[in-house]
Order: structure tokens, then C-alpha cells, then sequence
């Protein structure tokens, strides 16, 4: 069987392993069964509960009561709100229980969903064809909207695999009023339309792409569950308020500004408040920054651009001496000096620099053309 989520169709080249490749490109949110090689004891049936993954990160969990021998990367038929639809399965046996704790703590096994059979050959073909016939129709669909006028923007569109059903995921900042664009687009299409809203960070994971990092989406690879993000984040980490930088992909705060938030905060707490302005005779001096990692805090004079750089240790001190009612005369006194990092030379030893290297410089000598030998000279015997 080939990757279906592949635009060829195919398995991707090197793979070698039904489409399950770990690249990001064919399976989003991919899972490694740590525990497949674990065998259950004695008398100990395996759990029924199967997750399967549907296009992009869309999953769900279902029951397996024919008692199929199933492993991740089988293609199955399962059941759906009318007709059948098919996944691949993602996680099987005592992994699928941990999901499942995890991911849907009130998950009722009786009102699971069942898993009718394996797929055959003739269902994936159809289930494969309904997956070439989504982008066109996506297209088509927003040119309906368009012609309503309607202030939505449709990002996806899933086909069901019996063809039956084409649900649309669209975003929208206030609510649309989208009966009329259902009765054109099941004129249109001859299929049932079910419409279904999503954020902007949903979009984002479902459409994939690119971070500023130079690697693919968090939300689109293994993240999850979306966590609110807040400007206090970044100033936690001493960045600028920049909202060209901060906000990824889906136009919201990145999702990795709360990664190393609780090692800065944490590193915060050992250091001096940083609103606590430092008085001396010369006058008072405000915070400016930080650098959690080498320990240095920089503080100004109002109207002065020369920065004075002291330790924790050091603005204690001087906060110790405001506290007792002294002031210092300047904090010149106990700037610490910062050591210059050494910049390493380089010489262009090789001239590998020069543009043209490569260019000949000296002028192809010109061959002398031979004179033509004049018949009546004698012709000398060596």
C-alpha cells in the first residue's frame, strides 16, 4: 500500500515502510510505538481500543471487536455517522491505552465507533480518488463564498472515503451565515456538506509550512494542545516587542515562547528586582537589562547613554546601602568589567575569496602559423 497522503500516491522515495516515513511530509503528528516489542503476560488480552489517524492530524480512537491482528500502518474500513470512512492505524495495544488516558480521560469504550474490516484494494482506490478531488473543490467552494460575499476563508476540505460526505474547514473572525452557500456547494458537488470552524492555530497545524527556525510547525508535527500565549513571555526572556518576530504562521504568539519560560522565570527569582532603581550622589539609575545566562545586569543614568554592567552580588550591595540610608558616589565604582570576546582572524590564504579565480589571467599564447614551403627550394636528405 502507498502513502495516500503523498501527492504521487506512492511511497516516498527511501522509505521503504507503507508510507509510515517519520519525515513530516506524509504523516503529521506520527507516534513510535515504544512498546510494540513488549509482549503481554500470561492470560492478558490485548486492548481493543485502537487509535486511527485520518488526514493531516485528524484522529480518533475505535474499537476493534472482530479481534483483527492489528499494527500501526494497516489501512482499515471503520464506521461513520453515515456510510464508512478509513484511516490508518497510529497506535495499537497498551500504547493505545496511555493515549487514551491521556488524550480523552472520559472516554466511554461502549460508545466508541467499531472497526468494520481491513480495506481492500477497491475501497482505497476510491478513498484515494476522493483525496485528488479536494483541491479542486476547495477552490471551487471559495468561489462561491466569494460570490455570497461572505467574510470567511475556507482553508480544507476532507472528504469522507465512501465519497458521501465533503466536510470544509473554514476560519472566520465573527459568524457567517453560510445556508445558502451549503445548498450551492451540494448543487455543485452532489455530495452532503458539513461545515466546520476552526482557529487560526488550527489552520495552521492543518495546513503545515516553515517556522522562522527553519524547521516544520510545531503545532503541525507533535504539538498537541494549544496554550495560551502571552507578551509577558517574551518579556521574561528579554525580548523586544517585536510582533513581526513573535507571531508565527497563524498570525498568533509562537507556541515556543513557553518552551524556556519556566528556566527564565525560575532564573529570575535568584536575581535582584529589576524596578528597584539604584541611588547614588551622581543620581539615580534605572535597570536596563539582563542576561539570565552570564549573570549581568545593566543599568543607565537618565540622559546618559553609557551602560554600567553589574553582578547580582553587586546590586545587592548597593541596594543594602540605599536600605541603610548610604549612597555611593558613582556605580562606576563597582561596574565589573565584561572581557571582550576575542574575534578570531582570517586570512584569505588560498584566495578561495576572489570572484575570479577562476578567470585565466595570462592571454593564450598565439600559435605562428608555418610559412608555406616554396616547391623549387630543394628539399634537404638528413
Amino acid at each position: 500500500m502507498g502513502c495516500a497522503s503523498c501527492g504521487s500516491g506512492g511511497t516516498p522515495n527511501g522509505c521503504k515502510n507503507n508510507g509510515l516515513c517519520s519525515s513530516g511530509g506524509c504523516d503529521k503528528l506520527e507516534v513510535y510505538d515504544w512498546l510494540s516489542n513488549v509482549a503481554l503476560p500470561e492470560n492478558q488480552k490485548a486492548y481493543e481500543i485502537v487509535e486511527v489517524r485520518f488526514k493531516n492530524a485528524r484522529k480518533g480512537f475505535y474499537r476493534n471487536i472482530n479481534g483483527l491482528g492489528l499494527q500501526a500502518g494497516d489501512v482499515v474500513v471503520v464506521e461513520a455517522s453515515s456510510g464508512y470512512d478509513i484511516g490508518v492505524i497510529s497506535v495499537v495495544g497498551e500504547l493505545a491505552r496511555i493515549q487514551v488516558k491521556r488524550k480523552a480521560p472520559t472516554f466511554k469504550h461502549a460508545e466508541a465507533r467499531k472497526i468494520m474490516d481491513i480495506a481492500k484494494q477497491e475501497e482505497i482506490d476510491l478513498w484515494i480518488k476522493g483525496r485528488s478531488l479536494e483541491k479542486d473543490i476547495m477552490y471551487k467552494s471559495r468561489t462561491l463564498a466569494m460570490n455570497l460575499k461572505l467574510e470567511m476563508k475556507i482553508s480544507d476540505v476532507e472528504y469522507q472515503a465512501d465519497l458521501s460526505k465533503a466536510t470544509f474547514y473554514y476560519t472566520a473572525e465573527g459568524r457567517v451565515d453560510f445556508r445558502q452557500l451549503i445548498k450551492d456547494m451540494a448543487d455543485a458537488f452532489k455530495v452532503r456538506i458539513e461545515m466546520r470552524q476552526i482557529g487560526s492555530r488550527q489552520e495552521s497545524a492543518r495546513l503545515g509550512g516553515i517556522g522562522s527556525c527553519g524547521r516544520e510547525l510545531c503545532c503541525s508535527t507533535w504539538l498537541t494542545d494549544f496554550r495560551s500565549v502571552s507578551t509577558a513571555a517574551a518579556r521574561y526572556q528579554q525580548l523586544s516587542l517585536n510582533p513581526q518576530k513573535l507571531a508565527g504562521q497563524c498570525g498568533k504568539l509562537k507556541c515556543c515562547l513557553n518552551y524556556e519560560l519556566d528556566m527564565y522565570t525560575e532564573a529570575l527569582k535568584a536575581l535582584p528586582k529589576a524596578d528597584i532603581k539604584l541611588k547614588t550622589e551622581k543620581g539615580d539609575a534605572y535597570h536596563v537589562k539582563t542576561d539570565v545566562f552570564k549573570q549581568f545586569m545593566w543599568y543607565a543614568y537618565p540622559g546618559e547613554g553609557a551602560l554600567v554592567v553589574l553582578t547580582p552580588e553587586q546590586v545587592r550591595k548597593v541596594q543594602q546601602m540605599n536600605k541603610n540610608g548610604n549612597t555611593p558616589r558613582d556605580l562606576k565604582e563597582f561596574a565589573f568589567e565584561v572581557e571582550k570576546e576575542v574575534e578570531i582572524g582570517y586570512d584569505n590564504v588560498v584566495g578561495q575569496d576572489s570572484l575570479n579565480r577562476f578567470e585565466n589571467k595570462q592571454k593564450p599564447k598565439k600559435k605562428k602559423k608555418k610559412k608555406p614551403r616554396n616547391p623549387n627550394q630543394p628539399v634537404s636528405n638528413a
